[in-house]
């Protein structure tokens, strides 16, 4: 079974920074996908960004140029650094594994960490 903890979460001003983190552990095929996704209040859970085991990462219009995703491959870990934190940016963010394999697809969420940004 696959776990995935995130860490991170918090309460922040406009403007200020934060730094998520996703620590995933269980039987993970070598080829996959890790991202972020948020859902706040009332809408639905959104992309936010992903990165490959390739190091190829995608990221959601609002967020480029303000969030950056890495990874370590070898630990199974996903960061998100956010800067320049908007209050629209409040939300839940979850972490996320997933990959494809013998025709089959695979696909793991954390908990959830709560990111509140007050204007």
């Amino acid at each position: 079974q696959v776990q995935l903890v995130e860490s991170g979460g918090g309460l922040v001003q406009a403007g200020g920074s934060l730094r998520l983190s996703c620590a995933a552990s269980g039987s993970i095929f070598g080829i996959n996908v890790m991202g972020w996704y948020r859902q706040g209040t009332g809408k639905q859970r959104e992309l936010v960004a992903t990165i490959t085991s390739g190091g190829t990462t995608n990221y959601a219009d609002s967020v480029k140029g303000r969030f950056t995703i890495s990874r370590d491959a070898a630990k199974n870990t996903v960061d998100l650094q956010m800067n320049s934190l908007k209050a629209e940016d409040t939300a839940v963010y979850y972490c996320n594994v997933a990959w494809s394999q013998w025709a089959l697809k695979y696909d793991y969420w954390g908990q959830g960490t709560q990111v509140t940004v007050s204007s």
